[in-house]
């Protein structure tokens, strides 16, 4: 009996897995991820109580996406995550 071409032994899913977490987008997505928690904290500690991760991720994309996302393109180096940002 061939496997159809949708069954994955579990070697490939494991490929697959690593292929995702090497890749730039995914890369992004964490470091954006890790701004926006900052941010949340940051927030929350001025506020006085936790504000909530879909506020601060609001919050944080109308006021500081696009600067930090200029800034990580312009500095050319995508491991440094934390290096653009400024609350």
């Amino acid at each position: 009996m061939t496997p159809s071409p949708n069954s994955t032994s579990a070697g490939s899913g494991s490929s697959r897995n690593d292929l995702v977490k090497d890749s730039l987008l995914y890369k992004e997505f964490l470091a954006e991820r890790e701004e926006i928690l900052r941010h949340k904290w940051i927030e929350s500690e001025k506020a006085g109580h936790d504000i909530g991760f879909e506020k601060a991720l609001l919050d944080w994309i109308v006021r500081h996406r696009s600067t930090w996302r200029a800034l990580r393109s312009a500095s050319g180096s995508r491991s440094s995550a934390g290096a653009a940002t400024s609350v």
